[in-house]
């Protein structure tokens, strides 16, 4: 049996992730590594929490005794690593639990890797998954592909940069299997509501402030997060090692229009008179390092393995609100505590 750890498998991306592969893979072994702070959650898998093939870790990847001893008891066969800070306003204001978290933690897995595996690297693999953000920004045109050059801007993306290029160089230096996907903006069920979307549903269902950045004009592609499993999926499986794909979703919009779509959708969603829900955006201070412009080249992706979206946005939109109306629960026991100092702390205080 096939042993796949997952780390952050009780984030948002994650715990999609591992859903994914302790159903469609019922004969493999899936470990999910997460340390349980703010973002992580186990209500996001409490549909397979019993099933045979599923195991939790709570653990630390900063913890390098505890990642190694990890690796030596269970014999991990393949690592798909979504461990990670990655909210960039947090990273402005923490860049050194970016450094620890992104880089360190993506250092204390790979060293276990390489150390349990090098005698043998036949069917293994270690599967990496970074950002668009390491590229930079974008002007008015053009698209990131997987040649494009790293420029990031912020402590989040300097982070995830550094962390990329341990991962390819430890495939050079020490022939270690990987491959590396980068993503563009994602967004879909189960996403802790300090990211634009869920930020916002949660909002205007409690008629509070929208904030948004500068003018707004900010463009950001964006990925339904369960097209992405199934990405993840198909690279883990079928892409080449020592490779990168770039995955997106083929879908540009500045922010400011992505929040008055989302606006025009909650209002006939809540039976709310038009408009009502745009009187409450914001306009607040900018942020340092705003990149301007993400846009994802998916070409390479979609002609090697076959993949591409399954949903527009506006349909993965509708998808996503409906979501999180039927799960308020979830929003307000996510919302509490630490994350309402946070909260008030980021976006009021502007």
């Amino acid at each position: 049996m096939m042993k796949v750890l997952i780390t952050g498998g009780a984030g948002f991306i994650g715990s999609h992730v591992v859903r994914l592969f302790v159903n469609r893979y019922p004969d493999y072994e899936v470990f999910n590594l997460d340390a349980l702070t703010y973002a992580g959650n186990l209500e996001n898998l409490g549909d397979i929490e019993d099933a045979s093939n599923y195991t939790f870790l709570k653990g630390d990847i900063n913890n390098a005794l505890e990642i190694d001893d990890l690796f030596k008891k269970h014999q991990f066969d393949k690592v798909i690593h979504l461990a990670a800070e990655s909210h960039v306003d947090r990273s402005i204001s923490d860049p050194l639990a970016f450094v620890r978290t992104n880089v360190i933690g993506t250092m204390n897995l790979l060293n276990a890797a390489k150390e349990l595996w090098k005698d043998n690297f036949k069917n293994k693999l270690f599967y990496h998954i970074s950002t668009d953000e390491v590229y930079g920004t974008l002007g008015e045109t053009g698209l990131f592909n997987e040649n494009t050059a790293y420029d990031p801007n912020s402590p989040y993306s300097a982070s995830k940069a550094s962390s990329d290029h341990f991962v390819r160089a430890y495939g050079e230096t020490y022939d270690l299997p990987y491959v590396i996907s980068n993503c563009s903006n994602n967004y879909g069920p189960n996403q802790f509501p300090e990211k634009l979307i869920p930020l916002f549903i949660n909002n205007i269902i409690q008629n509070k402030q929208l904030p948004v950045y500068g003018d707004g004009k900010y463009t950001r592609d964006w990925l339904y997060v369960i097209d992405h499993a199934i990405a993840i999926d198909l690279a883990f499986h079928q892409g080449k090692t020592k490779s990168t794909y770039n995955i997106g979703g083929f879908n540009e919009w500045q922010n400011i229009d992505l929040v008055k779509l989302l606006c025009k959708i909650m209002d006939k969603k809540l039976d709310r008179a038009e408009g009502a829900s745009e009187g409450l955006i914001t306009y607040i201070k900018d942020r340092p390092g705003h990149d301007k412009r993400y846009a994802i080249d998916a070409s390479k992706i979609n002609k090697e393995l076959g993949w591409k979206p399954s949903v527009t946005f506006e349909q993965g939109l509708e998808k996503t609100i409906d979501w999180y109306l039927k799960n308020e629960d979830w929003l307000k026991n996510v919302t509490s505590g630490k994350y309402q100092e946070y909260y008030t702390k980021q976006y009021i205080a502007n």
